[in-house]
């Protein structure tokens, strides 16, 4: 079984830059794919950015693209996600999951998310 924890979440300024981190417990993450999701108020959750196993394959939604960074430290069971030039339309929760079966990944696991807020 695998257990995930966001953290690095917080307040920043419109063009300011956050690092996501998410950590892996109870499991090595192995051969999972991992992915960022976010979800903002009156939204649909949604994809943020993906990386595969090696690292060797990432995919980022159109916003993301230019600005976000997704990476994994295998040897650490973490995912990371670098988020720059942030605007207040990147508010959101940002998920973390694992996905041992689909790609990009749907799940099967997921963390409980880091608030992330942008002041205008």
């Amino acid at each position: 079984q695998v257990q995930l924890v966001e953290s690095g979440g917080g307040l920043v300024q419109t063009g300011g830059s956050v690092r996501l981190s998410c950590a892996a417990s109870g499991q090595p993450l192995r051969r999972f794919a991992m992915g960022w999701f976010r979800q903002a108020p009156g939204k649909e959750r949604e994809r943020v950015a993906a990386i595969t196993w090696t690292g060797d394959t990432t995919l980022y939604s159109d916003f993301a693209k230019g600005r976000f960074t997704v990476s994994r430290d295998n040897a650490r069971n973490t995912v990371d996600l670098q988020m720059n030039d942030l605007r207040p339309d990147d508010t959101a929760v940002y998920y973390c999951n694992a996905d041992p079966t689909y790609w990009p990944p749907k799940g099967d696991y997921w963390g409980q998310g880091t608030q992330v807020t942008v002041s205008s």
